[in-house]
């Protein structure tokens, strides 16, 4: 068993953000985090919540808006949580889960992996550190518990 504990920084504003929208649903919406957007995501892991913080690794995959309500910002993610230094580097787990902002701590499903994490099952708990509702931008703290061989 394997405990650890990061941070993921999703930036989708300014020029270089770590989300980006790459298609979204045909209807009119208040938001434009709306039903139906789908981002892609290359988002940082660090040591800390600072951008400036170690970085240890990112996460690539997919995210998308599945709630119709728009209080509720809540989205289903498909990600590979990379790791490219320290211990772990060269492995990897996937992440593929439903997390809803009506929950102050959310628990997600840790899938599959790869290196020191082959055959990884699990789970993240993720919380926010920071969220910017004007930008979107969000920084998550992920305490995560692997199980794998």
């Amino acid at each position: 068993m394997t405990r650890l504990h990061f941070f993921l920084h999703d930036t989708v504003s300014g020029e270089n953000p770590s989300a980006v929208v790459i298609a979204r649903p045909n209807i009119t919406q208040p938001s434009s985090f709306g039903f139906g957007t789908l981002f892609a995501i290359n988002d940082p892991l660090t040591v800390g919540p600072a951008p400036t913080s170690t970085l240890i690794g990112n996460a690539q995959g997919l995210y998308v808006s599945s709630s119709r309500d728009p209080a509720v910002f809540t989205t289903v993610m498909y990600a590979d949580f990379a790791f490219t230094s320290g211990r772990f580097n060269g492995s990897s787990f996937s992440l593929i889960s439903r997390s809803s902002s009506s929950d102050a701590i959310r628990e997600l499903a840790i899938v599959g992996g790869r290196g020191a994490f082959r055959m990884a099952q699990g789970f993240a708990l993720t919380q926010i550190n920071f969220a910017n509702m004007t930008t979107g931008d969000v920084i998550l703290e992920c305490n995560v518990t692997l199980y794998h061989y």
